[in-house]
């Protein structure tokens, strides 16, 4: 069975994005964006929620040919094209860059994604999350703080229906003191 990831940056007081979908707090330093490229190079296939997938289909198809692109962001927007990607969405429409859209149920579409052989999954985007930790299918959660309140917007974590008892595996502090844990499920 394949191993599902949800991995996300998140503010320390628990927040995604902050007001008005600003993520200019999550700038990463080169060592933390290194661990990103690397996850996204290691990742079998990416499962993005729309918003997600917005923010991330604005910027990385073309990274690579903006004036000034560094070898780690061409480096990124090479890994991110070439990866696996599905996409949950009921309003969008058409999905480019190795990516194929869902418009059914995302829990029904996770579970048999994760029975099927392949390399890890990662999950990313508070709503899709949320679908799946509910129905117990994430298996591991990379958290990377930042050290910064912003006060408001997408909170990491929703409303749960149970626990969600975890073991702490790795921590690990990158420059600018942002700190990824990583858990395991306890099951």
């Amino acid at each position: 069975m394949r191993k599902l990831t949800f991995a996300m940056n998140t503010s320390l007081d628990g927040y995604i994005a902050a007001p008005g979908n600003d993520l200019g707090w999550s700038v990463p330093s080169d060592e933390l964006f290194q661990w990103w490229s690397d996850r996204v190079g290691a990742t079998g296939l990416a499962l993005y929620g729309r918003k997600l997938w917005e923010t991330m289909s604005s910027h990385w198809p073309t990274a690579d040919q903006q004036p000034g692109a560094t070898p780690a962001a061409i480096e990124y927007a090479d890994r991110w094209r070439a990866m696996p990607k599905v996409v949950f969405s009921s309003t969008t429409s058409t999905v480019n860059w190795n990516t194929r859209l869902v418009t059914d149920d995302a829990v029904t579409e996770i579970t048999r994604l994760k029975t099927q052989n392949g390399g890890p999954m990662d999950v990313g985007g508070a709503t899709l999350a949320a679908a799946a930790m509910r129905a117990e299918l994430i298996d591991e959660y990379a958290i990377v703080t930042h050290p910064v309140l912003v006060g408001g917007g997408t909170p990491i974590f929703t409303a749960l229906d149970n626990w969600v008892n975890l073991s702490l595996v790795e921590t690990r502090t990158f420059p600018d003191g942002v700190v990824l844990t990583r858990y395991e499920t306890k099951r």
